[in-house]
């Protein structure tokens, strides 16, 4: 179910290894904490029958089984630069019997190409990233790649960290050095970035605030 994909940036693959070699384990206990919005994200992607949808930074595949059964009758793919964490993935997919309707593949998300990665001949219908845009080092360059993989009137949906500044100024800072221990930092230019994607194709970001700017749903639309 899972295959490698050779890349050029082995640095950041290992680093990702090296640190979700243990985690894994116990990384979907401890995110529930404070990875809040993703069930969100979940409930307003818009799936149907037959289409296919890609999560950009899978991880445990968490996101993709509830996904899955929600929408019994479309086919989800999944792409993460971790092997270790493609493990916890597959083994998790496998015990819900769910290993038909979701695929994973190995790779960098800036490398994503649905021919050589996936084997498809067409695009997707839906990509989203669920709190994997910051922590990829180009992660601008991950968003249009994404979007030239996107079907027309398909959609981008994008659920991360946001700068807190409706939070206490305490909660700000401690936030920001436990994310920083994990490589995971927010930049104040993704919103503004996503904007000018959403202008580029001549379309609108859809924009919400989960709990008081603590983390961001966004989504893109294609035009058709």
């Amino acid at each position: 179910m899972s295959e490698s994909y050779d890349n050029k940036n082995s640095s950041h693959v290992q680093l990702m290894d090296s640190m979700y070699r243990v985690q894994r384990y116990f990384y979907d206990a401890s995110r529930k904490f404070y990875l809040f919005g993703r069930d969100l994200l979940i409930r307003e992607i818009p799936v149907q029958p037959g289409q296919h949808i890609l999560e950009v930074g899978c991880g445990t595949g968490r996101n993709l089984i509830l996904l899955a059964k929600r929408h019994p009758n479309a086919k989800f793919w999944g792409l993460d630069a971790s092997h270790e964490m493609l493990k916890t993935a597959c083994a998790k997919i496998e015990k819900k019997g769910l290993q038909n309707q979701i695929e994973l593949r190995h790779g960098l998300a800036e490398d994503l190409h649905p021919q050589t990665m996936f084997g498809m001949d067409e695009a997707f219908d839906v990509i989203f990233f669920s709190y994997s845009l910051s922590m990829i080092p180009g992660w601008s360059g991950s968003v249009e790649v994404a979007m030239q993989h996107i079907k027309p009137g398909g959609y981008l949906y994008l659920v991360d960290f946001w700068d807190q500044t409706k939070l206490p100024k305490w909660f700000q800072r401690l936030l920001k050095a436990w994310l920083s221990l994990f490589h995971v930092r927010h930049d104040p230019k993704m919103i503004p970035y996503l904007e000018e994607t959403a202008k580029k194709y001549q379309t609108e970001l859809h924009l919400q605030s989960v709990m008081g700017q603590y983390a961001f749903l966004a989504s893109i639309q294609k035009p058709l």
